[in-house]
């Protein structure tokens, strides 16, 4: 008799769980061809790392510790720019709501954007990565930044900025993105000099293997609610953290609620790096770029 009493109740209790769970479970809203809404402007601005520091020894802080972190982190970044100085003119992001501490972003309570490999570092080199890393380290012992337009960074010529993607890494400031769906596209417009990407979801191939782009050749399709965004033909001037033009992306979107798009991707480059690695972070909802 008590078993039967033990067992009806246990039934109750995961009958009562199941339904609160479901209860909870949130409902995207959605486009007419029955897909998420993934419409918006959003933000990936954080203060997380994209690696792990080596004196953390742990994949997620509690909420108490990220939010130290964080106020030590917009303290930091704050000291940056002393009043009065050339830097503060012109850099003091501050005075215009453009600082991370004063940008709309999620609480992450990750200790690094990387998930995987579980150290939340970037993989060892291959010996080819190697060769690459040591020869660019040489080269820039050669010729000063300032020497030409050429030897210049990227960024400070406005060709490309990291936040662009794929993937799309937290910019120092305007770290923001449009994204617009149509029937067969999707188009993600990054605010930082207002890189593009428009991505097709027809299925058709990618362009030809000899054909390189600064943000590589996308083409998506859906996985049930969540967008998948594969990404081939990088030209290889624009390194990930020393990636080559064989570098593969993997982007996945899923609308978690009103105000959040989780965001993962994986990078595979087997000239660089001697496995793949993950990063997962949120995108929160702007009102405007």
């Amino acid at each position: 008799m008590k078993h039967r009493v033990f067992t009806s109740i246990a039934v109750l209790l995961l009958v009562t769980g199941l339904a609160a769970a479901q209860a909870k479970k949130w409902t995207p809203p959605r486009m007419a061809d029955g897909h998420p809404d993934l419409q918006g402007f959003w933000t990936n601005s954080t203060y997380t790392p994209l690696e792990r520091p080596r004196n953390v020894n742990k994949e997620f802080y509690t909420k108490e510790e990220a939010l130290e972190v964080e106020k030590k982190a917009a303290e930091q970044e704050g000291e940056q720019t002393v009043p009065g100085t050339i830097a503060d003119v012109h850099y003091d992001f501050t005075q215009f709501g453009l600082d991370r501490s004063q940008s709309t972003h999620a609480l992450n309570l990750r200790t690094s954007l990387i998930a995987d490999p579980p150290d939340g570092r970037l993989p060892p080199l291959t010996p080819e990565g190697q060769k690459r890393a040591a020869e660019r380290a040489e080269a820039a012992k050669l010729v000063g930044r300032w020497d030409s337009a050429q030897s210049n960074d990227l960024d400070d010529r406005c060709i490309i900025f990291l936040g662009a993607g794929p993937p799309m890494l937290p910019a120092g400031y305007n770290s923001n993105y449009q994204i617009v769906q149509t029937p067969g596209y999707v188009m993600i417009l990054f605010e930082l000099a207002h890189d593009v990407r428009i991505i097709p979801l027809d299925g058709r191939a990618h362009v030809q293997r000899n054909i390189g782009q600064w943000t590589g050749d996308s083409r998506g399709h859906w996985e049930g609610d969540t967008l998948v965004i594969e990404t081939t033909n990088f030209n290889g001037k624009n390194p990930l953290r020393g990636s080559s033009e064989n570098m593969r992306v993997v982007e996945r979107f899923t609308r978690v609620d009103a105000d959040t798009i989780e965001y993962k991707f994986t990078v595979e480059d087997e000239s660089t790096w001697t496995r793949p690695w993950t990063a997962d972070l949120p995108l929160k909802t702007q009102t405007s770029l």
